[in-house]
This record gives C-alpha cells, structure tokens and sequence, in this order.
C-alpha cells in the first residue's frame, strides 16, 4: 500500500521512523456529468472573475474571505512560519482508557507501518504496551495543512491511528431530542428487548452494499445493450397507531426469518395489521414492516381449538341421542298402534255372533 504520509511517531524521548497509510477505501461508484443531448463530458474550468479568462494552477494561490467578501492573500511562506512542532511528528500525549472516546469524534482511519529496520524495535515495543496496558494513545499531529488529533490503538500486529475532531468541533445535540414528555411502559421495553435479542447479533463480514451492486448491474447491462434487470421495490412503510401491536409483529418476523417457531404470544390486530389503542404508549411512528408468511398455530392454539371441538362433538352427540329417543318413542307409538286395532277387531268379531244369537233365540 502506497504511503500518504512520512514521519515519526515521538513516545517520550523514543522516535519512531513510520509511514501513514490509508486503513479504508470508497467503494462508492461516481458518475460524470455529461451533456444529455449528445453525451459529451461537462467540465469545470478555473476562471478569475476580474479578468474573465481560464488560469493555470500555477496561477492560483489561498486566500481568505473576510465577512464582509474582501479576499485576504495567504503565501506559503505565511503558512511556513506558523508554529507547527507536529509537522513531521505524531506527538503522543497521553494514554487513556478506549471507553473515553466519544465515537462521535472518530474519522477517518490510518495504519502506521514502521519505516525501515531501525523502527522495528520500537515499534513492537509501543505496540506491546499498548496491548498490555489495554489503552489507547492520544496524539496530535499536522495532516493536509492542519494540525489534527488522533487516536493510536493495535489492530491485530499493527498500530492504528484514528482521526479525532477536536471537542469544540462537536455540536450539542440541542433540541434534537423529543420535545413531548413520553412514558414507556415496561411491557413495551420488554418486547424491545426480546426483538433486540431475536435479531441477536451479526458477523459485520456478512453485510455489503446491496444498493452498489445493484448500481453494477444496471451498468453492466446498458453497456451491453440489455435491459436493466428489474429491482425489487422496498417493503412499503406505515404509520403505526399501536406500538405494542408493531413490536410483537416483528418479534414474530425476526423469528420466522430465523426459522425459529413462535411462542403463541397474542398480537393485538388479528393478522398483524395496525390497530389503534386508547392507552397510553400510543405514537406515530414510520416503521418498515419485516416481511410476514402465514404463521402456524402454536400448541396452546392447537390445544384451544381441540377443546372446542371435543365441546362441539359432545353437543352433536348430544343432540343425536335426544333425536334417536324421539325417533324410537313415535315407533314405539306406530307399534302400539296395530295391537290396539287387532284387540279391537277381535273384541267386534266376538261380540258379533253373541248377538245374532240372542235374536234368533227370541224370534223361534
């Protein structure tokens, strides 16, 4: 890796010869501006606007705009003569613990590569300090016209240096907070909880840029004449009147994603969708809905419903037992019914003859 940078990094009276490398690199694909009628670059040319013609770089010098617009020339020769003891210098001047440092004031990030033999020693010596001591380094030293600060810390065998922003650089998160007095009920942080812990933690060499390799395709393709391949649109966002509902939706994603089973936690909102409360936690919210697939029914779901239907079959049963009584008692009536008019057509044939006898008696 080419060197931006070469000097020393000074640790009490020890010197050690370094380069300063670049520890990162963009990825982001840049585009040119060009004339859409015909496809021709558009470039930006240096132009004085006193004498409204094109200058060389040899021609231009700094200056410093005043607030009321008038320019003040600033020489090199001006800049030579600040007093700048880290031009050249790392200047370490304290150790403190990592947790002092404010993320906030990190930028950009450099590794410190020891410049020839000699340096190994020394090197290796703040190298092991530093790992053992369990600190980091804060340093000042001139990069790019300025003096910067910066953060020294060992990254597997080598020592790192971190820019910093010096503490009046960072503004005051003044009125950027909520206004509104907020409560948060504990059932609310306990499902923020269990989503955080659903969604657990992830290997940062897993994740890329979707958004650039998309970008790669669609050139890809029109420099080879094809169609753009058709990109998935985002998951639509909505505006959440329940907060609790919108928590245990995406618990419930983040464990189907996982291929986890659900717990049978009820949601409010049957199949997910918002529904608005009257209690307190209540807030708009725009969130991106994870996707969702038709969640099987958990075992207290599965047993509530085998409990319904035991009741449905015992009615069932029920009913069908109280129409078979009824169906045996009319057949037991149909029954009944020919006896009684045999018993009673014998009951006419006997009395019958009685009486023609009795009427033949008294007629001889």
């Amino acid at each position: 890796m080419r060197s931006i940078w070469n000097g020393a990094i000074s640790f009490g009276l020890v010197s050690i010869p370094i380069k300063l490398v670049n520890a990162t690199e963009n990825h982001t694909i840049s585009f040119r501006q060009i004339h859409t009628e015909d496809g021709g670059r558009i470039r930006y040319r240096k132009v004085c606007e006193l004498e409204d013609r094109e200058v060389t770089q040899g021609e231009i010098g700094k200056g410093y705009e005043d607030a009321d617009g008038t320019i003040i020339p600033i020489t090199d020769e001006d800049l030579a003569h600040l007093p700048l003891p880290t031009a050249r210098t790392i200047d370490i001047v304290a150790f403190v613990p990592a947790d002092r440092i404010d993320p906030l004031q990190m930028e950009h990030a450099y590794y410190l590569a020891a410049s020839g033999a000699p340096a190994a020693k020394p090197y290796t010596l703040l190298r092991e300090a530093l790992k053992r001591s369990e600190r980091v380094a804060i340093a000042k030293f001139a990069l790019r016209g300025r003096e910067r600060l910066g953060m020294l810390r060992v990254v597997d065998d080598v020592i790192t240096m971190h820019g910093l922003l010096w503490p009046d650089e960072i503004r005051a998160p003044q009125g950027v907070a909520p206004e509104t007095d907020v409560t948060v009920r504990d059932k609310e942080l306990d499902l923020a909880d269990a989503l955080m812990d659903t969604l657990g933690e992830v290997d940062l060499e897993d994740l890329h840029d979707e958004y650039r390799e998309a970008l790669e395709e669609v050139i890809a393709a029109k420099a080879s004449g094809e169609a753009p391949p058709e990109t998935h649109e985002p998951a639509p966002g909505g505006k959440v009147l329940d907060l609790m509902a919108a928590l245990e939706n995406s618990v419930r994603a983040a464990r189907r994603s996982r291929g986890e089973e659900e717990d049978g936690a009820k949601t409010a909102g049957e199949g997910g969708q918002e529904t608005e409360t009257d209690g307190e936690g209540e807030g708009d919210a725009e969130v991106r809905h994870l996707p969702r697939r038709k969640a099987a029914r958990t075992a207290p779901q599965k047993a509530a419903s085998g409990k319904t239907a035991a009741k449905k079959t015992a009615s069932s049963a029920k009913k069908t037992a109280s129409g078979a009584k009824k169906t045996a008692s009319k057949s037991s009536q149909t029954r009944a019914q020919p006896k009684k008019t045999a018993s009673s057509g014998k009951s006419a044939a006997k009395k019958t003859p009685a009486k023609k006898t009795a009427s033949r008696k008294r007629t001889a």
